[in-house]
């Protein structure tokens, strides 16, 4: 039991760090002057972002966090 909670944990840990790296690359196109061109694609990684953390809600609510994050992570 004790595993599966520290397997648990680590994936949250990562997923919330490849989170930070989405985002930062998020923040680089935050800083280009907008257009709708660049719109499109803050709002294609916002909605992915969301989408990402609702299916992780789910599977956490399911007890199935660990298969979740392993899916998403290794998906290139």
């Amino acid at each position: 039991m004790v595993k599966e909670m520290r397997a648990s944990y680590d994936a949250l840990v990562a997923l919330f760090a490849s989170f930070e790296i989405f985002l930062s690359r998020l923040s680089i196109y935050a800083g280009i002057p907008p257009t709708p061109a660049l719109t499109n694609v803050l709002v294609k990684i916002i909605v992915e972002l969301i989408s990402t953390l609702a299916l992780a809600t789910k599977q956490v609510k399911q007890g199935r966090f660990s298969e979740f994050v392993l899916v998403v992570t290794t998906v290139d």
